[in-house]
C-alpha cells in the first residue's frame, strides 16, 4: 500500500492535499480548512451551520409525518441549485417526480433601489463616513445574493430556471429494488469528480421520503443502509451534496439509527401541536411558528474540531406569510407580560415586581 503523500513545514507533517482555489461560480463559498460550502437555500440555516452544506457531505433530515416541513428543506435546497444553475438530480416516491418542480419557490426580488445617493459634501464628516458604511453594507449584502437567495414559498419559480437547466428526476415507486436509484446516482455524480483542479460546476441529490412504505423495496432495510452507504462513499470523491429524507418510524430502532450515524449533516423536524396552551404560555410568538427545527449532528470536513451551535432547536415561521426563517426559541416572561425573557426582571426569582432582591 502506498504511504500518503505528504510534506514537511518545520518539525510538522500535513497530507498533501490538492485545495481548489476560490470557486469563481456561483453558489460557492469557501470555508475554513480547505472547505467549499453550498447554501442550503435558506440563509439562517447557512447561519447556523456555519456556512451552508459542505461539498462531499451527505445530508440526511428525519420526517414527523404530522409536519410536511421536511418538504420546505427539499423545496429550498433545490430552488437554490436551479437558481445558480447547479445540475440537480430528485428521486421520490411518486409516480411523476417532475410534478415536484412545479412547487418549488422563486427567489424574491429586491425592491431595493441601486442607485446611490451620492452624500451631501456640507452633511459633514460623520455623515459621510455613515454613508460609506452603508455602501460597505450593500456590497456585502450583494455578495450574499450571490451564494444565497431568500425564496417566496407562496410563488412558484418561474420557467427560465427550469427550461435547459440539467435536471433528472427519478421515481422510485415501482423499483423492486434501488438498482435504478444507484445508477442513476452513480452518473450523475460521475461528472463531479474531486479530483478535477478546476471546479466547472457542482451537482445536488435531493431524495424524498427514502423509506416510504409505497415503495416496494421499503421492506429490504439492508438493502437501503447499502445504498445510503453507497451514496456516502460516492460523494466523499465527488463535488456535490445530496439530501435524503426518511421517515425513522417505519423503520426498525437499529436501521434508524444506522442511517443517522451515517449522515454527515443530521436534522429533524416536529411537528408543533396545535391548542397547546402550556406550550402557547411557554413560548413568545406561538401562533407564528409552524414546526420545530432540531439539529442533531453538524457535518466536519477535513476537521476534528466540533461546531459549537448557539441551539439545537430552531422555530420555522413564514416572515410576512411568504418567507422560510429560523429562530431560537424564546421562553415567554413568567408572569405572562411582553418582553424578553432572559434577566429583565432584576429579580433572582422571577418576580416582576420591584424593589429588593428576593432569593
Amino acid at each position: 500500500m502506498a504511504a500518503p503523500n505528504v510534506r514537511s513545514s518545520g518539525s510538522s507533517f500535513s497530507r498533501n492535499i490538492s485545495v481548489v482555489s476560490s470557486p469563481q461560480i456561483p453558489g460557492l463559498k469557501c470555508g475554513p480548512n480547505g472547505t467549499t460550502f453550498i447554501s442550503s437555500g435558506i440563509r439562517d440555516l447557512d447561519r447556523i451551520l456555519g456556512g451552508g452544506y459542505p461539498l462531499g457531505s451527505l445530508v440526511m433530515v428525519m420526517e414527523d409525518p404530522e409536519a410536511p416541513h421536511h418538504m420546505d428543506l427539499l423545496r429550498t435546497f433545490m430552488s437554490q441549485g436551479l437558481v445558480n444553475n447547479q445540475p440537480l438530480l430528485y428521486a421520490s416516491p411518486s409516480k411523476d417526480p417532475r410534478g415536484f418542480l412545479g412547487t418549488l419557490p422563486h427567489p424574491a426580488s429586491s425592491k431595493e433601489d441601486n442607485k446611490p445617493t451620492v452624500p451631501d459634501p456640507d452633511q459633514g464628516e460623520s455623515l459621510r463616513i455613515a454613508w460609506q458604511y452603508r455602501k460597505y453594507l450593500e456590497n456585502q449584502k450583494s455578495s450574499i445574493d450571490d451564494y444565497s437567495n431568500d425564496f417566496d414559498m407562496r410563488k412558484p419559480l418561474e420557467r427560465q430556471y427550469l427550461s435547459g437547466r440539467p435536471i433528472d428526476c427519478v421515481s422510485l415507486l415501482d423499483s423492486s429494488d434501488l438498482s435504478v436509484a444507484q445508477d442513476h446516482c452513480a452518473t450523475f455524480l460521475s461528472k463531479f469528480p474531486r479530483n478535477s483542479s478546476n471546479m466547472a460546476s457542482i451537482g445536488r441529490i435531493a431524495i424524498q421520503s427514502f423509506c416510504s412504505p409505497l415503495c416496494e423495496y421499503s421492506e429490504k432495510e439492508t438493502d437501503m443502509l447499502s445504498f445510503i452507504r453507497l451514496l456516502k462513499s460516492m460523494l466523499m470523491v465527488s463535488n456535490a451534496v445530496a439530501i435524503v429524507t426518511f421517515p425513522p418510524s417505519l423503520l426498525s430502532p437499529s436501521s434508524s439509527k444506522r442511517l443517522q450515524h451515517m449522515a454527515d449533516t443530521l436534522l429533524s423536524i416536529k411537528a408543533i401541536p396545535d391548542g397547546d396552551k402550556e406550550l402557547e404560555k411557554l413560548l413568545t410568538g406561538y401562533k407564528d411558528i409552524n414546526g420545530f427545527l432540531n439539529i442533531h449532528k453538524v457535518a466536519r470536513i477535513n476537521t476534528q474540531v466540533p461546531v459549537i451551535l448557539e441551539a439545537k432547536t430552531f422555530s420555522m415561521s413564514l416572515k410576512k406569510r411568504r418567507f422560510l426563517a429560523l429562530e431560537c426559541l424564546n421562553q415567554a416572561p413568567v408572569d405572562g407580560s411582553s418582553g424578553t425573557s432572559y434577566g429583565t426582571t432584576g429579580s433572582c426569582s422571577g418576580s416582576s415586581k420591584s424593589g429588593a432582591l428576593d432569593f
